[in-house]
C-alpha cells in the first residue's frame, strides 16, 4: 500500500511552485519529524513521492500524513518509505486514519471513537505535528485516530 489520496486545495502551504515543492516539502518533514533518515522527496503536478527510513511504521505513516496534509499535494507515493517490521514483544501501535468532515470537532470525533467528548486530546497529541491548535481543523484534513 504505497498511494495516499488527500485533498489538493487544503492545508499548510509550504511551496508557492513546483520546482521549491520537492525541497519544501522535505525540509517540512524533517522539522516536524525524528527518526526519518535517508530522506529524498519528489514532486510532480500534485503528486508526492517520499523515500528513505523511518525508525517506526508509526513514524511513517507520521510522514505520509504530513506530506498529504499540504496545500498543493494531491496524493503521496510512499512505497520506499521503509519501516522494521514490528518485533513480536513490541505491539503494533493501532490507529484509524479519518478525513475530517464539514461540522466536525475534534470533541465529536472522541465521542464518536471513544464515547467521550474529553478525550479530543488524546487525538490533538497524536496529531500535534498536523493540527496546530485543536479548534482549528478543516475538512479534508486526515489525522490519526490512536484505537488503543
Amino acid at each position: 500500500m504505497g498511494l495516499f489520496d488527500f485533498v489538493k486545495d487544503v492545508g499548510r502551504q509550504v511551496f508557492d511552485t513546483d520546482a521549491e515543492a520537492a525541497d519544501n516539502i522535505k525540509e517540512h518533514l524533517e522539522i516536524k519529524t525524528s527518526g526519518l533518515s535517508n530522506l529524498e522527496v519528489d514532486f510532480d503536478d500534485g503528486v508526492a513521492t517520499i523515500c528513505g527510513d523511518c525508525t517506526s511504521a508509526a513514524l511513517r505513516e507520521q510522514a505520509i500524513l504530513i506530506a498529504g496534509n499540504i496545500k498543493g499535494v494531491e496524493k503521496v507515493v510512499a512505497d520506499d518509505l521503509r519501516a522494521p517490521e514490528p518485533k513480536p514483544e513490541e505491539p503494533e501501535e493501532k490507529a484509524e486514519i479519518y478525513e475530517i468532515v464539514s461540522g466536525d470537532t475534534l470533541g465529536g470525533i472522541a465521542k464518536r471513537y471513544y464515547g467521550n467528548a474529553s478525550k479530543y486530546t488524546t487525538i490533538f497529541e497524536a496529531n500535534r505535528d498536523i493540527i496546530s491548535d485543536p479548534n482549528k481543523i478543516y475538512p479534508g484534513q486526515k489525522i490519526r485516530i490512536p484505537l488503543d
